[in-house]
């Protein structure tokens, strides 16, 4: 489903050999593949029969539904089909999908238009798409052409009384890469609370949700990485217990062109990839979807605009941007006051 690269968070108590586990605490520990990563959930088994073959079954069940609706790489998913459509009447849609682009419409508006699923155009056009990456680099005129198709308040109508979605452009086209990932991970854990499991993890390409605590009783413990590529190590280590958790980097998933890396988190207002010195950001929020687009969005617009936003609207916030190039310390780390709070109540 997405190619967007997050920074990968590693999951640091629950794979350590040494954590103590009490006995009655078994740990369900499966993972696959999907949205064109992989995922992980682990669940603490307790008064609970299920085991591993049955939660996988369960689990992918859920990830086949949210791929059938959401997918960009899927040619018969409902949102391909609406994307080929050149048709503007109003078209009935999922509930899932519904919410989902409601969502974004909402981060939309919230951050300035800087968070936009109409991107695919450009998304494609600079090889993050269905476009290779190793073909012909975008000219201006073509991102210029490509960025007249970009807009969800302008080409994008929801009718909450009919459940429908218009486009008011024929040839518009949504990618939910910045969000559907979110929307997964929660899906997946409602369907682990419907079993009735109290402790969990969900995880997928870094972006998770937790419940409760793991297999020793305290909170959660997840890493958020340095933002080096080809490197794993850790910048910081978080405590959560339910909530949801991503993060969104500039340095893995890029193209390169005469000697400059251009990143696949594309400034929607310009066409290009963003080009300020922020490089991760980090969003905590009670949910995996709410913490997806935030993140993405922030990152767009940068530490600076980014921390303005975060602090608006309550948002915890993690951001790592890069220092001149001359200076002694290579990371400049900044938190919104939600994070902060959150961070002292550790």
């Amino acid at each position: 489903m997405s190619r967007k690269t997050v920074l990968l968070c590693i999951l640091v108590c629950v794979m350590l050999a040494g954590c103590d586990r009490p006995a009655s605490n078994k740990l369900l520990n499966i993972s696959g593949k999907t949205m064109g990563t992989t995922y992980h959930v682990k669940a603490k088994a307790v008064g609970t029969k299920l085991d591993e073959t049955i939660l996988k079954t369960e689990v992918e069940s859920v990830l086949a539904d949210v791929n059938s609706k959401m997918s960009n790489w899927q040619k018969t998913s409902e949102i391909s089909r609406f994307n080929l459509s050149r048709q503007t009447k109003p078209v009935k849609i999922s509930g899932d999908l519904f919410s989902v682009i409601s969502k974004a419409n909402d981060v939309h508006l919230k951050t300035g238009g800087m968070f936009d699923v109409t991107l695919a155009p450009l998304i494609n056009l600079w090889g993050f798409g269905s476009r290779n990456p190793e073909d012909r680099f975008p000219t201006n005129d073509e991102i210029s052409s490509a960025l007249e198709q970009v807009g969800q308040t302008r080409y994008l109508k929801l009718d909450t009384e009919t459940g429908t979605v218009s486009k008011t452009r024929p040839d518009v086209e949504i990618n939910l890469s910045a969000i559907a990932k979110g929307f997964g991970i929660d899906a997946v854990s409602g369907k682990l609370t419907q079993l009735g499991f109290e402790n969990y993890l969900v995880e997928i390409g870094g972006d998770l949700r937790v419940a409760g605590t793991n297999v020793s009783g305290k909170p959660w413990r997840v890493g958020i990485e340095k933002p080096e590529a080809g490197s794993r190590n850790v910048k910081t280590v978080l405590k959560l217990t339910n909530s949801g958790m991503a993060t969104s980097g500039d340095y893995r998933n890029f193209v390169e062109n005469n000697g400059t890396r251009y990143s696949h988190i594309i400034d929607p207002t310009t066409g290009f990839p963003i080009t300020h010195r922020t490089t991760s950001v980090t969003v905590v929020s009670e949910n995996a979807m709410d913490a997806d687009a935030w993140a993405t969005a922030l990152l767009v617009m940068g530490n600076k605009e980014g921390m303005k936003a975060a602090n608006d609207n309550d948002i915890a916030a993690y951001f790592i941007s890069r220092n001149r190039d001359d200076a002694d310390q290579k990371y400049i780390i900044e938190s919104s006051k939600a994070f902060e709070e959150q961070a002292n109540m550790q």
